[in-house]
């Protein structure tokens, strides 16, 4: 059966001010329908820079990218936008909710741009379940600033979920929260793998890395299984978020 995701040989190199610096050196990583994965690394050591490769919010420097079989290294800008918003959903530590919209609102954006024409009350009634799977439907009319930080970030899954994308992409998700609403957010996660979803989540938590199928670490560039030794410096610094010009650039 052909794999979801495939990543064979991808390298990397930031070039800024000082030296060019190798973030990934033919990293390799397979993903199957319905399967979840985690990576963990070191602050730095390339896992949000992956993550934007994987999302199509940048390019590698080499290697193939497939995705469904279908070699998409190369894609244009306006191919990639396509296909982001059609097939990926994303979770960030960082929520990027609208301020002046309402949590279902947030949610319904999802589903404007790249989903093709949806009725309003289709897309009122996957709104509302989504917020309802995560355990905030009777928020769903309050805008960012009257929720808690928890309750934020459930909006952030609400809106990645309604897409019911192939693939979920998750980015600390849980680096500013409770341990109870951290745990339930990655639950919500992983229930989405039963329906074929395939779910990547970088993490520096183990507890919640153990509850994916599989747990990597990156590496000196690379990806190889992890085993819980828990030696860490797995500090938790605040994550890079993928680089987008602005909230809306995700669902394009």
């Amino acid at each position: 059966m052909t794999a979801l995701l495939e990543l064979n040989g991808i390298t990397k190199t930031l070039k800024g001010q000082q030296a060019p610096r190798t973030i990934l050196a033919g990293a390799d990583l397979t993903v199957d329908r319905g399967e979840s994965v985690a990576i963990l690394g070191r602050s730095g050591s390339g896992k949000s820079t992956l993550l934007s490769l994987i999302g199509l919010f940048d390019r590698p420097d080499g290697g193939q990218y497939l995705l469904g079989g279908r070699d998409i290294t190369k894609l244009s800008e306006r191919k990639a936008a396509a296909l982001r918003s059609a097939e990926f959903g994303f979770v960030f530590q960082r929520f990027f909710l609208l301020k002046h919209l309402t949590a279902a609102q947030n949610v319904a954006m999802a589903l404007v741009n790249g989903q093709g024409w949806m009725s309003r009350r289709k897309r009122k009634a996957r709104t509302m379940a989504a917020l309802d799977q995560v355990g905030i439907a009777h928020l769903a009319k309050h805008k960012p600033a009257r929720l808690s930080g928890g309750e934020q970030q459930r909006v952030a899954v609400a809106r990645a979920l309604v897409r019911e994308p192939r693939l979920l992409l998750a980015d600390e998700p849980t680096g500013a929260l409770d341990t109870e609403t951290g745990n339930l957010v990655i639950e919500v996660m992983r229930a989405a793998t039963d329906r074929g979803c395939g779910l990547i989540l970088v993490t520096h938590d183990w507890d919640h890395a153990n509850k994916m199928q599989r747990v990597l670490r990156l590496s000196d560039g690379l990806l190889e299984p992890a085993t819980d030794t828990r030696p860490v410096a797995e500090t938790v610094a605040t994550a890079q978020p993928v680089p987008v010009a602005d909230a809306t650039a995700v669902y394009r």
